[in-house]
């Protein structure tokens, strides 16, 4: 017999009594985690490589932020959605495989670059196959979770990318003091190709929304598809809030090395342990604490999925400005630190509402347009923005000009709180589709 719909309109509709994860479930979700520490390790090594290859090839900030946001994020947007509508009628571990094995080879071949027009080709090849990493990974872990623990599940992932920041960082830096910039790039493509061969040899495909309790609809157009989760103002809302929380925080992760090298005169193998060694702690507190705090509130109201955020927005940007403001190194680190908690735990709450508000068919797809969104505008203006910012003010603040810069990427995030709350209006109307 069928669960009766909430009374309180305001409840998660979602949480029935259900199927519960098995071993393997967690198993998937490991080394899906390990594949999408792979994707942003790959990212987010250039962040500690900028010094060296701006030596080499001798181009200018406004470059580098070019290389690192519209170079990759166009390409990622344009494929991400046909990527994931293959994904939603395909072998979804295929499909991550193949684009592990492709974004792994071509951070080995950046290694090789002669020119920096090689090296922006290297990355084009990164962003084309890490545009096959989320979407169906999302896909994945929601039929292997009932929505009773899927926030904390998908809050676990996301926080493979609060994790690679330090390994991408303090790894990257280590291996390029030794080796240079090229050996560092070569280090991180090749572990990726073993990792593509076990997630194919070991991950089985699932039922599609088996753990839904109800068989998945048949597969929609996908015109169709977005233009229903757009008429969901929840989903129309998120992507506005969204956007501005990916764009300071790309702007600030791909810089905030360069800013300690600069403003407090650390060496990128210091900067690196400083700034890297509190992202791993705070990003597995703030993870933990989002996907915690994710099962628990929206249980007793659907709202707390854009709450939570927009609280995290409200607060994580002054305490990054006021970590950008300090002199003192230490009183500095401290408000980064509470920055760093608050910001990784933003994640699990918006991604558990996207696989809420997707049917079992279309769930890669909902992660995909939203990813190409942000990334489209996130992290195609916010690295090159601070690029272009810190030419611009060179000649006024010298080498301080980087800090005048990320605070005007970072003060952006707390208006992400304001379209958070708008679509938190909408929300339990939203998800009644979904219960039924």
């Amino acid at each position: 017999m069928a669960q009766p719909l909430s009374r309180d309109p305001t409840a998660h509709p979602t949480r029935a009594p259900g199927p519960r994860a098995t071993a393997y479930a967690w198993y998937v979700l490991a080394l899906l985690t390990l594949v999408y520490l792979s994707n942003h390790s790959d990212r987010l090594l250039l962040s500690v490589l900028i010094k060296p290859i701006k030596e080499e090839f001798g181009v200018s900030d406004t470059l580098i932020g070019l290389l690192a946001g519209p170079a990759f994020a166009i390409f990622y947007t344009l494929l991400g959605l046909p990527i994931a509508r293959w994904a939603d009628r395909g072998d979804r571990r295929s499909i991550i495989a193949i684009g592990l094995a492709v974004w792994s080879a071509m951070t080995a071949l950046a290694g090789a670059a002669q020119s920096f027009v090689q090296l922006a080709l290297t990355r084009v090849g990164v962003a084309t196959g890490e545009a096959a990493g989320s979407p169906p990974a999302h896909s994945l872990i929601s039929d292997y979770f009932p929505p009773s623990t899927r926030g904390r599940a998908l809050g676990i992932y996301a926080g493979a990318v609060h994790l690679a920041g330090p390994i991408g960082v303090m790894g990257g830096a280590w291996i390029a003091h030794k080796y240079g910039w090229r050996g560092a790039f070569l280090a991180f493509g090749i572990p990726g190709l073993v990792l593509a061969i076990l997630v194919r040899t070991t991950v089985h495909e699932p039922e599609r929304g088996g753990m839904d309790g109800s068989p998945p609809p048949p597969i929609a157009e996908p015109w169709r598809v977005v233009r229903g989760l757009f008429a969901k103002r929840s989903y129309y809302w998120l992507q506005f809030g969204a956007t501005l929380h990916a764009f300071a925080g790309y702007g600030l992760g791909l810089w905030v090395f360069e800013f300690m090298a600069r403003v407090h005169g650390l060496s990128m193998q210091q900067a690196s342990l400083e700034v890297g060694g509190l992202n791993l702690l705070c990003g597995i507190a703030g993870v933990a604490l989002g996907g915690f705090l994710t099962d628990r509130l929206s249980r007793v109201d659907a709202r707390w999925f854009l709450w939570l955020p927009s609280l995290q927005a409200a607060t994580a940007a002054p305490m990054a400005v006021v970590f950008l403001y300090l002199d003192r190194l230490d009183l500095a680190l401290i408000f980064y630190a509470i920055h760093w908690v608050i910001n990784a735990s933003y994640n699990a709450p918006t991604y558990a509402l996207m696989q809420a508000l997707a049917d079992a068919r279309s769930r890669a797809l909902a992660v995909a347009t939203h990813l190409s969104i942000v990334n489209l505008v996130g992290l195609t203006s916010g690295p090159f923005l601070v690029g272009v910012l810190n030419d611009a003010l060179r000649p006024t603040y010298g080498e301080g000009a980087i800090r005048y810069s990320l605070m005007a990427v970072c003060i952006s995030n707390a208006f992400a709180s304001i379209f958070y709350m708008l679509g938190s209006r909408s929300l339990p109307a939203d998800l009644e589709p979904a219960a039924r």
